[in-house]
């Protein structure tokens, strides 16, 4: 997959960021609903933090039905997701999306290493109160299709690909049916 803008990493134009994406915005379909600018810049590893799945505040996503991506530290795990480079116009969607003012997520700075081992600083999100909870099956779904879509290592999609979802047997929006088909369609 080709660089897209990120040979200059740190986003020295002042007019972009890079954000690490380990949840459903692994979909380039998804980032791009809320965040159009958003280019995909490299595969990278987050050491020592571990992947877990909740309820913010105890309550169940209403667009997921089900627990929702989070990060937490936990010495010698990691953590697999895409760098995306992003204009500056869209933070405020992204905060929008990960629900900052609600108190969803929490925006929290991290240091990732690319597969060549080259260290970046991102902005990524980080729930700190929540009640773990698996996933619904079409969030599980998103992440794994955005894991494949991208190129995460294998062992990792496998790892994204055991984990148990819920029982939801309900639909989620029309507009996320929409990117799991397009997913779909692009990783087959």
């Amino acid at each position: 997959m080709a660089a897209s803008g990120c040979e200059d990493p740190q986003g020295q134009d002042g007019e972009s960021f890079l954000y690490f994406a380990y949840g459903s915005n692994l979909l380039t379909e998804r980032i791009h609903l809320r965040n159009p600018s958003a280019a995909f810049c490299c595969v990278a590893r987050l050491q020592d933090f571990k992947l877990d799945f909740g309820n913010s505040q105890g309550k169940t996503s209403e667009t997921w039905h089900g627990g929702i991506a989070t990060i937490f530290q936990s010495p010698g795990d990691e953590v697999w997701g895409v760098v995306w480079k992003m204009n500056k116009s869209n933070l405020s969607s992204l905060d929008k999306q990960e629900g900052v003012k609600s108190g969803t997520y929490v925006p929290i700075e991290v240091d990732v290493y690319t597969q060549e081992g080259k260290e970046i600083t991102c902005r990524s999100y980080q729930m700190k109160n929540y009640e773990s909870a698996p996933p619904s099956p079409q969030y599980k779904k998103v992440i794994c299709l955005g894991a494949k879509e991208n190129g995460l290592p294998l062992e990792y999609q496998k790892k994204l690909n055991a984990i148990e979802p819920n029982d939801y047997k309900g639909e989620v929006s029309e507009e996320i049916e929409d990117i799991i088909k397009k997913g779909e369609i692009k990783t087959r």
